[in-house]
């Protein structure tokens, strides 16, 4: 008889005591959940431990290498990356029992519903939004990356076709205090490989973000809350971009001191 294909999970943390519990509700199909967590200040470490999570303290050095030492804790034949802002639904979960079954493929790619202002939206690069999230433990690996990070797999990858439920921010403010996370994290992973900006370009960049996701990607069809993720990524870019100056400028103004 096949030996039954066991499945970890694995989720990265900080502060997510209010979102983590609906999170991991629709996890217990799992043969273990990985939280590791960089420092919360609020009960996650504790609400991870009440649903029974193997819980590892780990202090933040980005989004790629922070999973991927989630994933080197993972023991299981199959490994599920899920974010605490994101759900499975039932049929989801019943796809993924299947597929580790069956495992035609090395990884599988999942859609994910992305929700804003209590709105499925539908455009704007928000849907399907594919990101290869289950696989074969040591078949795949996640970069160092800042942010943005996506795992790189040696093999074939399939694509499942029930989604992840995703909502990515609590409120608005919540989503202003994220953007100006990752514009920070966007410049500093630039600024690691040499890029340069300036003003002009920050704004240029800004603009055709807003006209890319708008218009090209038809944001528009998602009414308001189309319109303001249009503007927050024009935003994001424009701040991603001038924070890229600020660094080199620091990083130059640095050097001529030092041969003053």
């Amino acid at each position: 008889m096949k030996k039954k294909a066991t499945i970890s999970v694995a989720i990265i943390t900080l502060n997510e005591e209010d979102r983590l519990p609906t999170c991991l509700a629709t996890l217990d199909f799992a043969d273990e959940v990985v939280v590791v967590d960089s420092g919360s200040s609020d009960q996650t470490v504790e609400v991870a431990k009440k649903y029974g999570a193997r819980v590892f303290n780990k202090a933040w050095q980005g989004f790629g290498a922070q999973k991927q030492f989630a994933i080197d804790q993972c023991r299981c034949d199959w490994v599920l990356i899920v974010d605490a802002d994101e759900q499975l639904l039932p049929e989801t979960l019943e796809e993924i029992k299947k597929t580790v079954k069956l495992s035609a493929d090395s990884a599988y790619s999942l859609p994910r519903k992305n929700y804003f202002l209590n709105r499925w939206i539908r455009h704007a690069g928000w849907w399907p939004d594919r990101t290869v999230r289950l696989f074969k433990r040591g078949s795949a690996h996640m970069p160092p990356a800042l942010v943005h990070e996506s795992l790189v797999v040696q093999g074939s990858v399939g694509k499942l076709v029930n989604p992840l439920v995703h909502i990515p921010f609590r409120d608005l403010a919540h989503m202003l205090k994220k953007m100006e996370a990752y514009s920070t994290a966007g410049a500093r992973a630039l600024h690691r490989k040499g890029k340069r900006s300036s003003y002009s370009k920050a704004f240029f960049r800004a603009v055709w973000a807003f006209f890319y996701n708008y218009l090209i990607r038809i944001g528009m069809l998602d009414g308001g809350p189309g319109l303001v993720i249009a503007i927050s990524d024009a935003v994001n870019n424009f701040f991603k971009y001038v924070k890229l100056m600020e660094l080199h400028n620091s990083e130059h103004g640095r050097e001529n001191n030092i041969k003053q």
